[in-house]
């Protein structure tokens, strides 16, 4: 356990990973419906984070609706968009070959990228069900043809009810490998992510933290971004976890509903 304390009622804002934090596949993980309350009790600026590029805030909101959360839109950020706002500065209208699902797609169509089979400025990958032999051929092709080759995250894997997922690093690997070329990944722990969720929360670094379950994504990116880091059990992360890491969250907890008794218990100690 590190000892670097955190006063969570001095922090404003708080960025937090979706998968093995607040769920794990369709089930609510325990204490996340008192953290919620509290970041909403308490005023405190709030994103959810998540490299998943698959849904659209509108399905998470419903997602964490079906299990009786209220969270509105506004407070997701996910990495279909960073990759969307990513390509809107690089290349404004450029078109490009995309596997993914509705939420890496809407979020291109909406900054103004279009679709293109043929002659492509850029092949983009993200998790989706339309991955097959076929189009990971197409995109293989594509990219030897000239296209640049982009990646929604650097998730190697990612949790489901029976076990884990390849995500985007595993399956964009193989156009990687065939061709030669390195995707570039927007998601975390691209700081280019943080830097807009922080400006999202109109906060600066030192006041927020950020909470997830991976150390490889989400304390590597809260850390160099200059925020204080919970690394929380409830995922994919054990406590060995930590030994393979030659850096440190500022503080383990077992899952986000320690937040809330770790914040009333510093209050009274005040």
């Amino acid at each position: 356990m590190s000892n670097n304390r955190i006063d969570f009622n001095e922090k404003k804002g708080f960025i937090c990973d979706m998968d093995g934090v607040i769920y794990y596949g369709n089930r609510i993980l325990p204490g996340v419906r008192e953290f919620i309350q509290w970041l909403q009790d308490e005023k405190k600026e709030y994103l959810f984070l998540t490299n998943n590029s698959g849904y659209t805030p509108k399905e998470l909101n419903q997602k964490l609706a079906r299990m009786g959360l209220d969270v509105p839109e506004e407070h997701f950020y996910t990495s279909a968009l960073a990759t969307a706002a990513f390509l809107r500065e690089q290349a404004p209208g450029c078109s490009v070959f995309a596997i993914g699902e509705a939420g890496l797609l809407n979020a291109l169509y909406d900054a103004g990228i279009t679709m293109n089979d043929v002659n492509p400025d850029y092949v983009v990958v993200g998790e989706g069900r339309s991955y097959s032999l076929d189009t990971l051929t197409k995109a293989t092709n594509l990219v030897m043809g000239g296209a640049k080759l982009i990646g929604a995250n650097s998730d190697v894997s990612g949790p489901i009810e029976d076990g884990i997922a390849p995500a985007c690093r595993a399956l964009i690997a193989p156009v990687e490998m065939a061709t030669g070329k390195q995707a570039y990944f927007c998601g975390k722990p691209n700081p280019l992510m943080m830097r807009t969720g922080l400006r999202m929360l109109q906060c600066h670094s030192a006041e927020a933290v950020m909470v997830g379950d991976r150390m490889d994504t989400d304390v590597i990116s809260g850390l160099e971004s200059g925020m204080s880091t919970v690394l929380v059990l409830s995922g994919v992360s054990s406590r060995k976890t930590l030994d393979t890491y030659a850096y440190r969250p500022s503080i383990v907890l077992d899952g986000v509903g320690d937040i809330p008794k770790m914040a009333s218990a510093q209050k009274t100690s005040s």
